[in-house]
């Protein structure tokens, strides 16, 4: 009797917990079919948040300026190039540089792989290289394709008799100006304007992207041989005119312009092409007239200003020529006159370099002084490692390179 009793319990025991059980379950399955708009609201609910989400990050995006995104594009490519290739982006060389050929008038196989190793930033032609309209043509655009960055383009176009490579190479057939001396004597701004548009639209044609000019010295020396009448005149109020509209004329075909030669050349004697180019001028004296040009020109939005091999002593203390020049470089053009475009220097195989430094030892002052760009060193090869040295012996470091790169890159993305 008592087992029965037991066995009668545990059997009740376990009857009772099969009823909750089941109770659990049924509820649970009951919940899920008897309410599925509630369920699918959830859902709904959770995907709308991830919409909005994605909304809000789109939103973001679109609120960002042209200039802030240009910004980050700048810094994705900064990220992904080799150091190799950023300091080779820093010099602007003749493409014989790259090929070792006497004269380059074609883009070929050897020049496309020389681009693949040294990713120059920039190349200049002069007449040499031009032999006709379609040539030229095919070679720049050659050029531009063969490499792995977009290529500065650029070409000595003042107008004019004395400075035209394309003008003056007798095998195209461009609009030519009287010089610019004889522009200045007309006292019409617009007449320096039809300049730089005129310019502008046949290298843009051509497949050019930058001219180096205009000429913003002021010739305040009457025996200045080596700008004469390159200039616009002697009154740096009527130079300062001209070259703004110069540059308006020439940009606004998406040419860029570079003012020349920082921090003048008119007041000199000696020509920095053929050795040391003393210009005897105090700071209040340069600030009164030959800094007016670039002022000027800066203003009107300048993309580069040339630095030339003048030596400066007044200023500096010294004979060390502007383009190596701290003072010159970081002080007076890019802190008191503001410029925060690219500063290039003139041709570093000029005499007042050559005669004076070595090719590495001139392009490693050239960027610790705040330039930016190297105008046809002596020896580009070692000029080039002699950066990527001064880098890995933290010299210079890879960051001052990336600020250089930036100003070329605002530039270029704009092209």
């Amino acid at each position: 009797m008592g087992k029965k009793i037991v066995l009668g319990l545990m059997t009740l025991v376990w009857i009772v917990l099969l009823g909750i059980l089941l109770f659990f379950l049924w509820n649970k399955g009951s919940d899920s079919s008897k309410n599925p708009e509630e369920n699918e609201e959830s859902k709904n609910t959770i995907r709308i948040t991830e919409e909005e989400t994605t909304k809000e990050e789109d939103e973001t995006e679109s609120e960002l300026s042209e200039e802030q995104k240009t910004e980050e594009l700048i810094e994705e490519y900064l990220s992904n190039m080799p150091l190799e290739d950023k300091v080779s982006q820093l010099f602007f060389v003749q493409p014989e540089a790259l090929t070792g050929v006497d004269t380059a008038v074609q883009a070929s196989d050897m020049t496309k792989e020389a681009l693949q190793e040294y990713a120059v930033g920039g190349i200049v032609m002069f007449s040499k290289n031009i032999q006709d309209r379609d040539q030229i043509c095919a070679m720049l655009a050659n050029l531009q394709e063969y490499s792995k960055y977009t290529l500065f383009l650029g070409v000595d176009e003042e107008g004019g008799s004395l400075v035209a490579r394309v003008a003056n190479s007798g095998t195209i057939s461009v609009p030519t100006f009287p010089n610019m001396m004889e522009i200045g004597n007309t006292g019409d701004p617009e007449e320096a304007y039809e300049v730089g548009r005129t310019i502008g639209t046949y290298l843009k044609e051509l497949g050019f992207n930058l001219d180096f000019a205009p000429i913003a010295d002021v010739l305040v020396n009457p025996e200045n041989q080596v700008i004469g009448e390159r200039a616009f005149g002697s009154d740096a109020e009527l130079v300062a005119k001209m070259v703004k509209r110069v540059v308006e004329g020439l940009q606004e075909q998406e040419v860029s312009a570079v003012l020349k030669h920082f921090p003048g050349h008119g007041g000199t004697e000696a020509d920095s092409h053929e050795g040391t180019a003393i210009l005897n001028r105090t700071l209040e004296e340069l600030r009164s007239e030959e800094f007016l040009p670039f002022q000027s020109g800066i203003e009107a939005g300048a993309d580069m200003i040339m630095v030339g091999h003048i030596s400066v002593p007044e200023v500096t203390g010294d004979d060390t020529p502007a383009t190596l020049s701290e003072t010159v470089i970081t002080d007076l053009l890019r802190n008191e006159l503001g410029f925060d475009g690219v500063i290039i220097t003139d041709s570093m195989s000029m005499g007042a370099i050559v005669d004076h430094y070595g090719p590495g030892e001139a392009a490693v002052q050239v960027i610790r002084a705040g330039g930016d760009m190297i105008l046809m060193p002596q020896d580009f090869v070692e000029a080039r490692q002699a950066i990527l040295d001064a880098v890995d012996q933290q010299e210079i470091t890879e960051e001052r390179i990336n600020e250089s790169l930036r100003r070329i890159y605002r530039i270029k993305l704009r092209q």
